[in-house]
């Protein structure tokens, strides 16, 4: 077996309510030597009392998805995980931890896209506890610093990490492009992967990570905006061009295949340009009357 991973205690465990019914009657029964017994008979009874209240440090109880790292001088004795009451020796060293999910929101932080654009970027996830061996010796907390304290640093590392392999928006109009707006679910299921790599040299596994919040940094929003506004404003004109030019070009064809009037190439031309004004035009037109000279 693996020594350095969790396994189950297999030492000597008894249910809480007989251990508990077997102190109180070896109390009892040190009571009674004390105050009736002769001095030896004393004696023992004052042992017994001594070991009994020793032996009251051996309680521990567990709620379902809560487990007891057994620890016998300085030695991993194995896991608890039964739910329930019970005794143990009570020379183990005991540290109980919370199987549970945990919830983490990681506040946004600045950092850089792939092509340098300052933005604000925060997650959210999901995490639990998965080997109680590697939290409880594999990861340093004597110095105040809690298991969740360990994951948000972790989180904040990897999110700067994923972020940063991937521009905010698509600057090049290639919708192939992955980013961090459109990316979804592929970005957030690489941020899992690599804070599942990141989190299980301690024992942690994450369940669920989602990008929470995106936006570029204060300082260029307004540059950046002004540059989504002019990006649209493009897109609009090459698709209002687009269609004037369809619509001349029926024009033209219907005038010509229903002979409603001979053109020379300059009227072709000059009704071209009229008409590419009208349809590409801002504001409604003005029309000319042509009565003739």
């Amino acid at each position: 077996m693996d020594r350095n991973c969790e396994y189950s205690y297999s030492g000597m465990i008894i249910n809480g309510f007989l251990a508990l019914a077997v102190i109180l009657a070896v109390i009892a029964a040190g009571v009674w030597s004390v105050i009736e017994g002769g001095t030896l008979l004393m004696a023992v009874g004052v042992l017994l009392l001594v070991v009994s209240v020793f032996c009251l440090g051996g309680f521990f109880m567990l709620e379902p998805n809560q487990s007891i790292v057994a620890i016998f001088f300085g030695k991993y004795q194995g896991t608890i995980s039964r739910t329930g009451y019970w005794w143990i020796n009570p020379l183990m060293t005991t540290k109980k931890l919370s199987l549970r999910i945990h919830n983490l929101d990681v506040e946004p932080i600045k950092v850089n896209d792939k092509v340098g654009n300052p933005i604000l970027i925060g997650l959210v996830l999901v995490w639990r506890i998965k080997d109680t061996y590697r939290v409880s010796f594999d990861l340093d907390t004597s110095g105040g610093q809690s298991v969740q304290h360990f994951v948000a640093v972790q989180s904040d590392a990897a999110l700067r990490e994923v972020a940063g392999r991937y521009p905010y928006d698509n600057e090049s109009h290639d919708d192939s492009q992955l980013t961090l707006r459109s990316g979804g679910e592929e970005i957030n299921d690489e941020l899992e992967h690599k804070l599942n790599e990141r989190l299980a040299m301690a024992g942690i596994e994450v369940t669920e990570a989602r990008i929470n919040y995106l936006a570029y940094a204060p300082e260029i929003a307004a540059v950046m905006l002004r540059r989504q506004q002019a990006s649209a404003i493009i897109t609009a004109r090459e698709k209002i061009v687009e269609g004037a030019v369809s619509m001349v070009k029926m024009a033209l064809d219907s005038l010509e295949r229903d002979k409603v009037a001979a053109m020379s190439d300059a009227d072709r031309a000059r009704l071209v340009s009229n008409l590419l004004v009208v349809l590409c035009a801002d504001e409604g037109a003005s029309p000319v009357v042509n009565a003739g000279s």
